[in-house]
């Protein structure tokens, strides 16, 4: 009789029959950047898993101080892939935190918070899963460069597709560059990075990384979009950091570099992250029903949540100073809050892509991949969980084209904050929501507000734009 073998004792198997060398214990910090430290295969023991590994939490960035700073990290045997990126046979693993004297999970470490918002919507009893989709454009540059110090500041970026390099000396230059929003989807040569984006699809499926499609976007200079099969919600949360990191690894070794940063290129699309949703419960979908395009009563009270908690839900999904410079009209950005079957310049659409009751779901399309995905997904759950439990009302649809509305149409129309200020204003006076079942605390929420204030937007204040010499220089 075959034994049967734990995921742990499976992975301590892989590590002795693949000659691994190294074990990689990745982690999230709390703005949204995957921190990791590395530990010889050799140190690496079944009881790993219960022990953990020690660290200096005081260093991660809105975490500890240094009078506390000891922090325990634990791996989770169901996130294991090779890292190809290494030299050395390497074994990446995502991890937990934990505080080390009571061994709880830290209540400020992001991926707990996914956690206990999935723990969350199984004590409701509306669902018990909670799926989600992202779709993450970035940009493909060739060269960037930028520097701010005290009496001077620029940023260069550099594709061989902008339309800004049209007469650029390339020996030779063959032309072929889209057009300002006309990225969508021209064919190769004028598409001149499918090559690179099947290396990156390959990489991720070779990782366990299930992908759906990739595509150029509409963008010039480089955008593009790989879209990743749903998943439950801290699943989808950990493969959509496991894609920005082979992403950006993959362009690295082909001598380019990627940013997910929502919008580096003037007068062009920035990069948004439409993030599908839907709840099932015991294997059945429950946003399927026979409302407004096919949506179930409680899929209308979810858009409701939505969009009663808009403004603040974006100081997570949208919560860099340049994720407002992507929701401003004309750039096919969701800047207005309504909700639409199709029609992509609402906030919430309903794709109709299939009629099938599994294929129904929400499209919230304000986020853009700057978000730590596992806050954004939570935040995300939670408002639209407010929204069934209150039966919140998401109005009449808007299947009009907002851009061609006349402004004494769009008056009734809500509009996205203009800034990241005015969402984190929002998330101070609107955050109950996220308090229930203890998901989101007030600490998180207290500290995430003064961390974006303190390293963001102050300083962004404080620093001269060069764009204001132009402007004023000569006043």
């Amino acid at each position: 009789m075959a034994k049967n073998f734990s995921p742990e004792d499976e992975i301590i198997r892989f590590i002795k029959s693949n000659n691994v060398k190294f074990v990689d214990l990745k982690f999230m910090d709390f703005p949204g950047q995957w921190q990791h430290f590395t530990v010889p295969s050799q140190q690496f023991k079944l009881d790993s898993f219960e022990d953990g590994f020690g660290f200096d939490g005081s260093s991660i960035r809105g975490w500890k101080a240094i009078n506390e700073s000891d922090m325990l990290i634990i791996p989770d045997p169901s996130t294991m892939f090779v890292d190809t990126f290494v030299k050395e046979p390497t074994l990446s693993l995502i991890c937990d935190v934990y505080e080390p004297a009571t061994h709880e999970k830290y209540s400020r470490c992001p991926r707990n918070i996914a956690q206990k918002a999935n723990a969350y919507l199984g004590s409701t009893g509306i669902a018990d899963t909670a799926y989600f989709g992202p779709e993450a454009e970035f940009f493909i540059f060739d060269d960037v460069r930028f520097d701010s110090q005290p009496n001077g500041s620029f940023y260069v970026v550099d594709s061989i597709e902008g339309r800004w390099n049209s007469g650029r000396e390339e020996n030779p230059n063959l032309g072929y560059k889209p057009r300002f929003k006309e990225g969508y989807f021209p064919v190769p040569p004028t598409d001149a990075l499918m090559d690179l984006r099947n290396e990156m699809v390959v990489n991720l499926i070779n990782a366990g990384v299930e992908v759906e499609a990739q595509h150029h976007e509409v963008a010039s200079g480089g955008q593009c979009e790989i879209d990743l099969r749903f998943q439950e919600l801290v699943k989808a949360a950990d493969q959509l950091l496991m894609f920005k990191y082979i992403v950006k690894n993959t362009a690295k070794k082909n001598n380019r570099t990627v940013t997910y940063m929502p919008k580096p290129v003037y007068g062009d699309n920035g990069s948004g992250m439409h993030v599908h949703t839907s709840l099932w419960k015991k294997g059945k979908p429950l946003f399927a029903g026979g409302g407004y395009a096919g949506l179930s009563d409680n899929a209308l009270y979810f858009i409701g949540g939505l969009l009663k908690h808009a403004a603040s839900l974006l100081a997570f999904t949208n919560p860099t100073t340049n994720s407002y410079k992507r929701l401003v009209p004309g750039y096919e950005a969701p800047v207005n809050l309504a909700y639409s079957q199709r029609n992509r310049s609402a906030a919430i659409r309903i794709p109709m892509y299939s009629a099938s009751p599994k294929a129904k779901r929400v499209e919230f399309r304000c986020p853009d991949p700057s978000c730590n995905p596992y806050l954004a997904f939570s935040a995300i759950l939670m408002a639209g969980l407010d929204g069934i439990m209150n039966r919140i009302d998401p109005g009449d649809p808007l299947d009009k084209d907002i851009y061609d509305m006349k402004p004494e149409e769009l008056k009734g129309v809500p509009s996205t904050p203009g800034s990241l200020n005015e969402a984190l204003h929002s998330l101070a006076d609107d955050h109950e929501y996220l308090l229930k079942g203890d998901v989101f605390t007030e600490d998180v929420i207290e500290t995430w507000i003064t961390y974006k204030f303190d390293k963001e937007i102050k300083p962004m204040a404080l620093q001269p734009h060069p764009y204001e010499f132009g402007l004023y220089y000569d006043v």
